[in-house]
């Protein structure tokens, strides 16, 4: 197996509420880059893609803080600036680490936006929840001006929810394609894509929404024919039953066995391994022959088989 593609989680760019500015996510970019050059060094062809949760979020409370003083900035544009800011971040660190290590490779950053579908199930009952919370006056005013779509959080105030539908289409994935190809280091799909819908005459347009970015990641790996799916989250190895006195570490998942726990239900959370598994199913039934867990510092011990959670059909 020579290529992969790893997917970064965008809360692994922020350690803690402390360390939330543009220089310490740039920081945190350079420590995960350093696992990925020494993975480049060891033969891997990669294709990178990263979360943008928590930056489309600073974007967007920007924008509601500047409201009246400044024109606001809708949400697929958020997502393009984040694309192009963590891009740069991770680039740039990739290549002074290639520098460093004496490595011969280019590396580029791909806006990429994602088609979905105007009649994805998900476009009807929004049901992420982004930016701030809300009184429930501004809440209402919001969703009858702007046409939002709010809901009461769990007693703690209001907030707006968007669509995250399925993933049709990589629209990029030609130029992708060729890059990786070529043997460059392509940083692309970030925060799973831009979600855009085509309309009747075939022109994209972006839309309020958010695609899951380990299930746009495992679109991406199946369409570059990637070996290997790699999800650098924030544990060592997947866990059965996750912060329950039952909790049970996993060295090696089949796929059967992950389809089984995600068929009963209650193994994996619904807020954070759950979707990466699906995702891993996707990549999995798509014709690709592995998939691994765990967290960034850990990935070339991962790779040699000393710790993650593997998953194989």
């Amino acid at each position: 197996m020579s290529r992969a593609v790893i997917a970064i989680g965008g809360n692994s760019l922020i350690r803690d509420k402390e360390h939330q500015s543009v220089e310490d996510q740039y920081l945190a970019a350079g420590e995960t880059d350093q696992h990925i050059a020494d993975l480049i060094a060891a033969g891997w062809d990669l294709a990178i893609s990263h979360g943008n949760g928590p930056q489309v979020g600073f974007i967007m409370r920007r924008s509601e803080l500047s409201r009246g003083e400044l024109h606001e900035v809708p949400m697929d544009v958020a997502g393009a600036d984040t694309q192009g800011a963590i891009g740069y971040a991770l680039q740039q660190n990739l290549v002074n680490d290639f520098r460093a290590m004496g490595i011969d490779k280019l590396v580029a950053t791909v806006v990429t936006q994602v088609e979905v579908a105007a009649d994805d199930p998900a476009m009807i009952n929004p049901s992420k929840p982004i930016g701030t919370f809300l009184d429930e006056a501004e809440a209402n005013k919001r969703r009858d001006e702007e046409g939002w779509v709010v809901v009461e959080d769990a007693g703690r105030g209001w907030r707006r929810v968007v669509a995250s539908p399925q993933p049709k289409r990589i629209v990029e994935i030609d130029v992708i394609r060729q890059l990786v190809d070529s043997g460059v280091v392509v940083i692309c799909v970030g925060g799973g894509g831009i979600p855009v819908v085509a309309d009747d005459a075939g022109d994209l347009h972006g839309v309020a929404a958010v695609i899951d970015k380990d299930v746009a990641s495992a679109v991406l790996a199946n369409e570059i024919d990637a070996d290997l799916l790699i999800i650098s989250t924030a544990v060592e190895k997947v866990a059965l039953r996750f912060g329950t006195p039952e909790q049970e570490d996993v060295d090696r998942f089949t796929l059967a066995e992950v389809k089984q726990c995600l068929d009963e239900g209650g193994h994996f959370a619904e807020g954070s391994m759950a979707p990466k598994m699906r995702a891993v199913v996707q990549f999995l039934e798509a014709g690709g022959k592995e998939a691994l867990i765990t967290d960034p510092e850990n990935i070339m011990r991962a790779m040699d088989g000393e710790t993650g959670t593997r998953i194989v059909p």
